[in-house]
């Protein structure tokens, strides 16, 4: 299975474990690294989300911050191509869990 960090340029935000599949998503463990709590509260409002939405306004008010960090998830070991998180693929980090879709 895959192993990735997640940086904020060069700081590391947390790794993910991936271990199992639920299409379309690659499910994963998360563990905080040092720059964690800079984004914790952005990731929480996130996995929050649920509801109608019919003109995309409240996801787009949620994922539009997440976006502008421009994280990316490095694969440990090379393996994988680099992701831009929500420009090539979609994270969501819910307490020691995530999900990921690339």
């Amino acid at each position: 299975m895959t192993q990735w960090q997640l940086l904020q340029g060069n700081v590391l935000l947390g790794e993910l474990t991936e271990y199992g599949c639920d299409q379309p998503f690659f499910l994963a463990r998360f563990t905080p690294g040092p720059g964690w709590e800079s984004v914790r509260a952005l990731f929480e409002a996130w996995a929050a989300f649920s509801g109608p939405d019919p003109d995309g306004s409240r996801i787009v008010a949620v994922v539009k911050p997440l976006r502008d960090l421009e994280l990316t998830l490095a694969p440990v070991g090379g393996v994988q191509p680099l992701l831009q998180v929500f420009k090539n693929c979609m994270l969501c980090i819910d307490g020691s869990e995530a999900r990921l879709r690339h």
